[in-house]
């Protein structure tokens, strides 16, 4: 075919035939059984065979305004302490950004950066909360400024018992997606 011009067929029968193609020669290269299936109208059933992962929960959970809060003590870069009230069940990447505290969350809450970092400064409250997961852990060896008492303020949940909870926030952060961004919340 010729690289410029018109196909000498339809663009949208190019692509099913495309499609057909692609999943014929799937299954004779695969196999039956691979969980590529049938897909509908000549297609590849590709997302049979992706991995499935747990969904996690994204932020912007509404919260009681009239609920149960504890304090929590944000120590900025600057040293600058915010005392705040934090509402229990709200996780510590939302609290932060709910009272304009600078703590980027480049991936939102997502678990999939490292920039909403925190440092614990208390041994007995780091010790009260839940273990960090596999996944928390894999980015945690990416944070700037690790330490024994560091996790990621999106997965940490505000509860009762962490009442006085004082964490400090890194003086820089690595952001691979873009350095020096930092999101707004939606």
């Amino acid at each position: 075919l010729p690289l410029s011009g018109a196909l000498p067929f339809p663009a949208a029968a190019a692509s099913s035939v495309g499609l057909r193609a692609l999943s014929s020669l799937a299954s004779r290269l695969l196999g039956e059984g691979t969980g590529l299936g049938k897909a509908p109208r000549g297609g590849l059933a590709l997302a049979r065979c992706l991995p499935r992962t747990q969904v996690r929960p994204h932020m912007h959970h509404n919260h009681n305004p009239d609920g149960e809060t504890i304090k929590v003590t944000f120590i900025d870069k600057d040293g600058d302490e915010h005392d705040i009230e934090a509402p229990v069940g709200a996780n510590l990447l939302e609290i932060a950004h709910m009272n304009d505290v600078e703590l980027e969350g480049a991936c939102e809450g997502s678990l999939a950066c490292s920039t909403c970092h925190l440092i614990v400064e208390d041994e007995d409250h780091y010790d009260l909360m839940e273990e960090p997961d596999d996944d928390e852990n894999d980015m945690l060896d990416l944070a700037f400024g690790l330490t024994e008492t560091s996790r990621l303020g999106c997965q940490v949940i505000c509860k009762p018992e962490l009442d006085g909870l004082r964490v400090r926030i890194p003086s820089a952060t690595r952001n691979m997606a873009v350095d020096g961004f930092v999101p707004k919340p939606h």
